[in-house]
């Protein structure tokens, strides 16, 4: 029986990546959902004009009781939620889903919206159900990532990562997420204790490989409440920028503003910064990256460096968030059954699973590079050779 997969917002940014993805996937039956009939139709029929399989499409409220019923009548086994903003949803269409008895997980990358998903928790295992949140580059692939090499580390100390993205704009809805924390206090670590930074402030020019130099600034994400507990680390950290630098200005300027008093609602200037956006997408350079700095102790107790990145080019950043869900429908059609309950979805999904799901080598690669304290070494993951260890994404 083929596995069958609702994907609800299908028709929006980061919905419609998973629906590419998921119609021409052996085994699933896709289905989409949204409250618009025509966007909903339009995508339908785009998905099925390009794939020999049949793609369906409900159209309502996924936060209204009909969901449930609906869920059950079409024989549902995943639903994949991409409806953002996360910021201030409610967990209605999990509870939805746990009612009609169908596994969950959503893409959303809202700190609180993520680690406060385990109030469902009881009712989740009663069920016998997975409810997994943050289904995402944060924080599946971030861990993931580090789940690879952890073996390497007796100790680690320091997490310090982030993502600079291409100048091709997400949905405007993405905007108003990643904005909402804008000039509001965002609790990290450092050395211990909890630090307070300011969401979109402290701007940071960094050099990343194969990018340039990128302008970076605080930004919240599921990981700082996660990695403590799940790696012990006590210094936590999380920047994010866009290609171009001017975006990264003008974000700190509303969050100075939104910080002093000057604006009290984000939401009409994330719709001008997202217009203003498209009109600079032009002068990107298709660019993205996500990188990792962990620091620690070597199994022998020796310091120890990791350097990760994962780069794409040719603006297929966007797949990198899309595409745990995907990983983790493919994991699921072909058996995987995760264990029951309600949490941050960290430990699904390897990194050779995720980045199969996204397969596209040509725009995509990953490198790790490992420093044991000496000047100039490097081991390399794959032979501890002296070197460094690049994957192209296939």
């Amino acid at each position: 029986m083929p596995f069958r997969v609702m994907v609800v917002g299908g028709y929006g940014n980061f919905g419609s990546i998973v629906c590419g993805h998921l119609a021409v996937m052996p085994g699933v039956e896709l289905l989409l959902s949204g409250r618009d009939p025509h966007k909903l139709q339009r995508k339908v029929d785009e998905l099925n004009s390009q794939s020999a399989a049949v793609v369906q499409g409900w159209c309502g409220d996924a936060m209204g009781p009909a969901f449930s019923a609906a869920l059950r009548s079409l024989n549902i086994r995943l639903v994949i939620h991409t409806g953002g903003p996360f910021q201030g949803q409610s967990y209605a269409v999990a509870e939805n889903c746990i009612a009609a008895q169908v596994n969950y997980c959503d893409l959303a990358d809202c700190r609180t919206f993520v680690n406060g998903v385990g109030i469902l928790d009881a009712r989740a295992k009663a069920a016998g159900l997975a409810i997994l949140s943050g289904c995402s580059s944060v924080p599946t692939l971030s861990s993931a990532i580090i789940d690879q090499q952890r073996h390497r580390f007796s100790r680690i100390d320091a997490i310090e990562h982030g993502v600079s993205a291409s100048t091709k704009m997400p949905g405007l809805s993405t905007i108003e997420g990643v904005l909402a924390y804008a000039g509001k206090p965002i609790k990290q670590l450092k050395n211990g204790k909890v630090h307070e930074v300011s969401g979109w402030q402290d701007l940071t020019l960094r050099k990343i490989p194969q990018l340039g130099t990128r302008l970076l600034a605080n930004v919240d994400v599921p990981d700082m409440d996660i990695f403590a507990g799940r790696y012990g680390a006590h210094t936590l950290s999380f920047k994010a920028g866009a290609g171009l630098k001017l975006a990264g200005v003008a974000n700190a300027l509303l969050a100075q503003a939104v910080k002093i008093g000057l604006v009290r609602d984000h939401l009409p200037w994330a719709a001008r910064l997202y217009r203003l956006g498209c009109r600079f997408e032009r002068f990107g350079d298709g660019k993205s990256a996500m990188y990792i700095d962990v620091q620690g102790a070597g199994v022998e107790g020796q310091p120890l460096t990791m350097t990760a990145q994962l780069t794409a080019f040719n603006d297929k950043g966007p797949e990198i968030p899309s595409c745990a869900a995907v990983a983790l429908a493919a994991k699921m059609a072909g058996g995987y059954v995760p264990q029951p309950g309600a949490r941050p979805c960290v430990g699904e999904i390897s990194v050779d699973e995720y980045l199969a799901a996204i397969n596209d080598p040509a725009n995509l690669s990953l490198s790790v590079q490992f420093s044991d304290g000496s000047p100039g070494q490097l081991s390399d993951p794959a032979t501890d050779g002296a070197g460094i260890f690049r994957k192209r994404c296939s």
